[in-house]
């Protein structure tokens, strides 16, 4: 008996030995390559990643070609200038960026819908994947892109900086970058930015993580007006920071910062960035907010951390609301309007999905839920919806539901917690591991054609599509498809 007790203590202290040793290899290579340890969509998975290693940090720096003055007249606050970055070759086979009007300028396209109907895209996908035109080093956060003039605008994180970058769609050069002092740290969901600006009228509004709001000139980054909408609600951050994209309709900026006492949402003055109004009480979600036509009023359609809303685009006031209580008050997946009397909501964390049927009568806004079910959830990997039928990933599995009864059609194809888009049919669906597959959009069964490894790495953000052209990104690289 004395002999197994020590062989046991013996095993033991090998054991320990072997567990101690392995976690100062690990922490010694974290500390000499610059990497960290995140987690992957389900938030059970741990992922090794490189985003902020100074090799890279360096690397991306060199190929903006921003030297030692430009640094300099950079450090501050966000009223510093926009900095220049040295022209490159043209790419081979550049689009004609004046052939066609601006198309997708906000959060998921037009509508904030995630479809791409401006025109028809190839489908005929070699096993290798479309052409592809360039790839550029990028920095941190889980931003998607817009595109105008010729430019493709994103928000990033470099060091402790937030970057709002242009980048020409015909080379991936970058035109211009403005940069300030803020860093959003989360160690679940990682660092940095999370809310894509939207192109307007020649400007670009950009939100921080940390609730900082610039309205940029689009040609060039300069600064025309900045908030922060955080103080400007006596607000705190949320968990995982500010992610709602910022909403221009009319002659408002809308932002939702969930402040208390009648600061949860805000409109600013899109040309002055001067307060128009504020109103409800709600706790933020990591939902933008979206114009959209309900029961015979334009309206606007949120989201808020513990339930769905319409409010007036005059004041904010409420029109309509339903309760929506997800776990961390996690509502992050974009609603999709179905019709002019329904909309579909989805969230994860194992709360499901609903049709909404608002009607109003005499005046008086009323909600009804049609449906409720598990069919559906929608993490922060938001659906499209295709005649009728809702496509998205259920945890990470591609599945697809009927809108008007909340049935499955099917559930196949694992591409864990990334993005997809409709287009010509077709589903383009970039996976958490930075795979692009093209899948067809049918109700019948599911039926994957094409899937190819296109940027390594964690890859939370949405793709953007405009004059035929795919753009993919994630925390360290930004590529082009050309899909005409």
């Amino acid at each position: 008996m004395l002999l197994l007790a020590k062989r046991l203590i013996r095993t033991a202290l090998y054991v320990l030995v072997a567990i101690f040793a392995a976690a100062l290899a690990g922490g010694l290579y974290l500390h000499w390559s610059g990497a960290t340890i995140g987690l992957s969509g389900s938030g059970r998975g741990i992922v090794v990643e490189h985003v902020d290693s100074e090799s890279r940090m360096q690397d991306l720096e060199a190929d903006r070609r921003i030297d030692s003055g430009s640094l300099a007249a950079a450090e501050g606050d966000a009223s510093q200038g926009a900095v220049p970055v040295m022209a490159r070759p043209a790419a081979a086979s550049p689009p004609d960026a004046s052939a066609t009007a601006n198309y997708w300028t906000e959060y998921r396209g037009p509508g904030r819908a995630g479809i791409y109907d401006q025109s028809p895209i190839r489908t005929d996908w070699p096993a290798d994947g479309p052409p592809e035109l360039w790839r550029e080093q990028i920095g941190g956060g889980y931003a998607s892109m817009v595109v105008a003039d010729g430019l493709l605008f994103t928000i990033e994180q470099r060091r402790d900086r937030e970057v709002v970058a242009a980048y020409r769609i015909e080379d991936g050069g970058q035109a211009w970058e403005h940069s300030w002092k803020s860093r959003f740290s989360e160690s679940m969901g990682g660092d940095g930015p999370r809310a894509t600006p939207t192109w307007s009228d020649g400007k670009i509004y950009a939100q921080g993580a940390n609730g900082d709001l610039l309205c940029l000139a689009a040609g060039n980054g300069d600064v025309l007006w900045q908030r922060n909408i955080l103080k400007d609600a006596n607000a705190s951050n949320l968990t995982w920071g500010m992610a709602a994209a910022p909403l221009v309709v009319d002659n408002m900026v809308i932002a939702l910062p969930g402040g208390r006492g009648g600061k949860s949402i805000f409109a600013y003055d899109r040309l002055t960035g001067d307060v128009l109004w504020s109103n409800l009480d709600d706790k933020a979600g990591y939902v933008s907010p979206q114009v959209a036509t309900l029961a015979g009023r334009r309206q606007l359609l949120i989201v808020s951390g513990t339930r769905v809303l319409g409010a007036s685009l005059d004041d904010g006031s409420e029109l309509w609301s339903h309760p929506w209580k997800t776990s961390y008050d996690a509502n992050c997946a974009q609603p999709l309007v179905v019709d002019a009397n329904h909309v579909f909501v989805s969230s994860g964390y194992g709360h499901g999905a609903t049709l909404l049927q608002i009607s109003q009568a005499e005046g008086r806004f009323s909600v009804e839920e049609v449906w409720f079910n598990l069919n559906m959830k929608n993490k922060f990997n938001p659906s499209v919806l295709v005649d009728g039928v809702v496509y998205g990933l259920d945890e990470g599995i591609l599945a697809a539901v009927d809108v008007r009864t909340g049935e499955r059609l099917w559930k196949g194809g694992r591409y864990r917690y990334g993005q997809l888009l409709y287009a010509s049919g077709h589903l383009v669906i970039i996976s958490e591991d930075g795979e692009l597959a093209l899948v067809e959009a049918t109700p019948a069964e599911y039926r994957e054609l094409v899937r190819f490894d296109s940027i390594p790495g964690k890859t939370w953000n949405v793709p953007a599509m405009a004059d035929g052209l795919l753009f993919v990104r994630n925390q360290t690289e930004l590529a082009a498809y050309d899909l005409r």
